[in-house]
């Protein structure tokens, strides 16, 4: 762990905020590079029905963008010394957040248990429980 980075995936809501101070505190402990991940769901449409006024591609990089400068905010209100590296993915969230997790030899990834409430959290599945299962480094949870 103490040559290893650690990875902090977020979805900006408050549960991640809180993952965020214990990755942080994680990094700071053990000196190590910190990477702050999101992930933007793939956009999917069906350009048959004529409804879109942008194309699919054009709302995922919009999303994107909206992503960067939220996680422009998010760190400048970070006090911290470490080195940060954000990344910004797109695609299913476990399969990225794995991804990007053995392409950079990460030695631990900290998360939130859930952001999504309500009947999106009904809909979707567990992020935090895929990663954990799939991970190949330890996975904190936090509520």
């Amino acid at each position: 762990m103490k040559t290893r980075q650690i990875l902090c995936p977020t979805d900006f809501s408050e549960t991640a905020s809180h993952a965020l101070r214990y990755a942080i505190e994680m990094a700071n402990f053990y000196h190590v590079c910190f990477r702050l991940l999101h992930v933007v769901d793939q956009a999917y449409a069906n350009e048959n029905y004529q409804i879109l006024t942008i194309t699919p591609e054009e709302l995922a990089k919009s999303m994107e963008d909206a992503a960067a400068e939220k996680m422009q905010q998010l760190l400048s209100g970070l006090k911290s010394e470490l080195t940060i590296k954000t990344v910004i993915r797109r695609g299913l969230p476990v399969e990225q957040i794995l991804e990007e997790a053995e392409a950079n030899d990460v030695g631990m990834i900290v998360m939130a248990s859930h952001g999504r409430t309500g009947f999106s959290h009904f809909l979707h599945t567990n992020v935090a429980e895929g990663v954990a299962n799939g991970a190949k480094c330890p996975v904190l949870v936090v509520k």
